[in-house]
């Protein structure tokens, strides 16, 4: 839930308000569809909930793994280093201000 606000913000700075976010978690899609049934994630799907009202378009579907191979590909060749992976993207990463 919080890799998926996180990508909602992201696609917001960028200006991207039209956009299909796709997960291979089929419960991650539930939540979503039905906050009410979540109580316990209540602050993160309201965060969801409001990040929505700013795309013009938004899906969300479940996409899985089987039929998902580079992505489950990446994902397991990143488990299998030695190192933590603290950054994959073709855009650098914006530095945020440290509150003082």
């Amino acid at each position: 839930m919080e890799a998926l606000v996180w990508a909602m913000q992201s696609m917001l700075t960028h200006n991207k308000r039209q956009m299909n976010f796709q997960t291979d978690c089929s419960e991650l899609v539930t939540m979503v569809s039905r906050p009410q049934d979540w109580p316990a994630f209540a602050i993160l799907l309201e965060e969801v909930e409001k990040c929505k009202r700013s795309f013009q378009a938004f899906s969300l579907t479940h996409i899985p793994r089987t039929k998902n191979t580079k992505a489950d590909k990446l994902a397991r060749s990143a488990r299998d280093q030695p190192y933590d992976v603290y950054y994959v993207n073709t855009v650098p990463p914006v530095t945020l201000p440290v509150p003082n």
